[in-house]
């Protein structure tokens, strides 16, 4: 991967734009607009917390025993060793994803809201931030370019957390859990924007036509949303997205030095 400055990359995705006439930038969440994983920080949050309702308990139980983990104990001794198993690599990734949205199963959408705002209050993410990136974005957003916010982490956490970069709700894309009127259910719409799941979910929200002129992304898993965008931007790429980087012809590295004109932050 070629190493190109936060000025480099916005005027590729420019020169895009005018070819194309316009058109959408997509970028994931976690380790690319920020370090770590809002996600997890709301997943830990809620384990500490402490109330996971029946359903939620019952869900994870079984999605434990079908990993070989053990499901006894409390909602929070489940889900710590779930967790666990996912870090030792013996529980899927995208599953582990699916439990951080449906961990709150029984509870109110006001009460999931509230708790995501106040983990996010806790989370220290605007020390987090990657400004290299926000920059690239900054400019699209003025140049009058629609940026959406692409992650497999819960809807409600993403929201709060988009929110602090410069993200309407509606220009974000996320896990969404199912719901019984008012109550989460132990259950997400499938399939999560994981994987392949990312450019299906942003596909739905912009439409099957209109050009993804830059794509944002720091793993494996967001391989496939770097491929369908014009502009293919590692940010701060991990081992995994360095060894499949091959899959992703063209694709760039957006060097974490500031850039000649910084400044464009969120």
């Amino acid at each position: 991967m070629q190493l190109r400055t936060a000025d480099d990359v916005w005027a590729r995705i420019a020169e895009a734009a005018h070819a194309e006439g316009g058109g959408v930038v997509a970028t994931d969440a976690d380790g690319t607009l920020w370090s770590g994983d809002v996600g997890e920080d709301l997943f830990h949050a809620f384990v500490e917390h402490g109330v996971v309702r029946p359903p939620a308990l019952e869900a994870m139980r079984r999605g434990a025993r079908d990993h070989a983990v053990s499901d006894a104990g409390g909602g929070p001794d489940v889900a710590r060793r779930i967790y666990a198993a996912y870090l030792e690599g013996r529980y899927p990734e995208e599953q582990v994803c699916e439990v951080m949205a449906w961990c709150f199963a029984g509870w109110t959408r006001e009460a999931v809201s509230a708790f995501a705002r106040e983990a996010m209050a806790r989370a220290g993410l605007g020390a987090r931030l990657h400004p290299e990136v926000h920059h690239v974005l900054h400019r699209a957003r003025a140049a009058g370019l629609e940026v959406i916010l692409v992650s497999a982490s819960p809807l409600a956490v993403v929201v709060e957390a988009g929110a602090s970069v410069g993200f309407a709700p509606d220009h974000v894309v996320a896990t969404r859990s199912r719901w019984d009127g008012d109550v989460m259910l132990a259950d997400v719409e499938r399939p999560i924007p994981y994987g392949g799941g990312k450019v299906t979910r942003l596909r739905e929200r912009i439409g099957a036509a209109r050009p993804l002129l830059g794509a944002f992304g720091d793993n494996a898993f967001d391989v496939a949303l770097l491929s369908e965008a014009r502009v293919r931007v590692a940010v701060r790429p991990k081992p995994r997205l360095r060894e499949r980087a091959g899959e992703v012809p063209g694709i760039i590295e957006l060097s974490p030095a500031p850039s000649s004109t910084a400044g464009g932050a969120p």
